[in-house]
């Protein structure tokens, strides 16, 4: 029998009335089909979005396995974990707080992912930037300058200790082919090492607070002090600064011929070679400026947050999380925001619930590593939730390129 034909008011027609007609003669999906496809792609298209958040979802699940093996029920757990985040301002302030030193760390290393390069220095750079700061901030005679410039001063020592310390791996990357992975793993060592020794030094004396009992630096005079955002908390105007220069830096790697150029590099030394772009101009810039984030990042803390002074040991490990926290934000700098204060407030949270749930702090960092895994091992999160990437498009996600030339002679 032939089929009859529709009455043109009939919905399933035109495909439930969404395009009446469809493309070059062919009809749409029936039965309102084309809707449900567009609400597929729109959700294919959120994977930069829904795949992290699948991923700490995940991590958090299997987390719970880890606890319930331990002893403990996981929701007292994770009612800790949350109420020591957000159970009172002050709380939340505090994880805020936090969470500060890592943005600066991540956008650091984040940076240099983008020209496919390995800062592991983020720490080194950090510390250099803190005591330059703090030797600035020291000064007597900034005591009686105005706020902004005393502390502006003091900012900046510590941007350009931190880019100097940036300066020295690019440098020999490009002159001698050092691999910037052994030299900056090189330099914080030396770095923790020079704070040691500078701050703790008696005899001669040369920054160490002689009144106090532990070793010390002098305090920064008040004037070079940063603004405090919530009293009593430690949350300071750096937070502010390292939002504001996560969206710079989006805007820069977006919408500039430098940004341009960096992502080129990353992406194909030969080819931006060719094009005629100096990719050791971009290998050294972009160290420098990853540095001087860094740097940035010590000198607004200690400025900020740690009573004005510097110890040795400060910021222990800051920088290699830095590096955990620019992978799961895929080298984006404004995802850098939401993954340092996810970071950041897991480790505010963590002790209350060490105390309500008598667990160790360690399966913090058990969660925070399964977040890591799931970000970077993004396919286990797409398979599971059948996430592909959307009609016409490759990928949604930019692909982070770390450690490129990694064994190359």
């Amino acid at each position: 029998m032939s089929e009859q034909p529709r009455d043109a008011n009939d919905p399933e027609a035109n495909g439930g009335g969404t395009n009446g007609g469809g493309d070059s003669g062919q009809g749409p999906p029936a039965g309102g089909r084309g809707g449900l496809q567009g609400a597929i792609e729109a959700y294919f298209r959120a994977a930069p979005l829904t795949v992290p958040l699948y991923a700490v979802l995940l991590a958090l699940a299997i987390g719970s396995i880890v606890i319930i093996l331990s002893g403990a029920n996981p929701l007292t757990a994770y009612q800790a974990l949350f109420t020591g985040i957000f159970g009172t301002p002050e709380l939340m302030a505090s994880a805020l707080a936090r969470s500060t030193p890592f943005v600066f760390a991540a956008l650091a290393v984040a940076i240099c992912f983008k020209a496919g390069l390995f800062n592991i220095g983020a720490e080194g750079q950090l510390l250099l930037g803190a005591l330059s700061g703090v030797w600035i901030g020291g000064w007597g005679i900034i005591a009686g300058w105005p706020t902004l410039f005393a502390a502006g001063a003091a900012v900046i020592a510590g941007i350009l200790g931190g880019a100097v310390w940036g300066f020295i791996p690019g440098l020999l990357k490009v002159r001698t082919g050092a691999h910037e992975v052994i030299v900056t793993i090189m330099l914080n060592n030396i770095a923790i090492l020079f704070l040691e020794w500078i701050i703790g030094s008696r005899n001669p004396p040369i920054l160490i607070d002689p009144d106090a009992t532990a070793a010390r630096t002098l305090p920064v005079v008040d004037a070079a002090r940063l603004p405090s955002l919530f009293p009593g908390t430690g949350l300071h105007t750096g937070l502010l600064i390292a939002i504001l220069l996560c969206a710079a830096m989006w805007y820069v790697m977006r919408n500039s011929t430098t940004g341009f150029e960096i992502r080129t590099v990353g992406a194909n030394p030969a080819a931006a070679h060719y094009a005629g772009m100096s990719v050791s101009r971009t290998t050294i810039l972009v160290f420098i400026v990853g540095g001087g984030l860094a740097g940035l990042g010590g000198a607004a803390e200690v400025l900020g947050s740690r009573g004005g002074y510097l110890t040795p040991g400060a910021y222990t490990g800051i920088g290699f999380d830095g590096i955990a926290i620019a992978l799961i934000a895929r080298a984006n700098p404004l995802a850098v925001i939401p993954a340092a204060i996810l970071w950041g407030s897991l480790l505010a949270g963590a002790p209350l619930m060490q105390v309500v749930a008598d667990l160790s702090i360690d399966i913090i960092r058990v969660i925070q590593a399964l977040i890591i895994l799931f970000v970077a091992a993004d396919m286990i999160v797409r398979t599971l939730f059948r996430i592909r990437a959307p009609r016409g498009a490759a990928d949604v996600d930019e692909p982070v390129i770390s450690a490129r030339g990694w064994g190359e002679g």
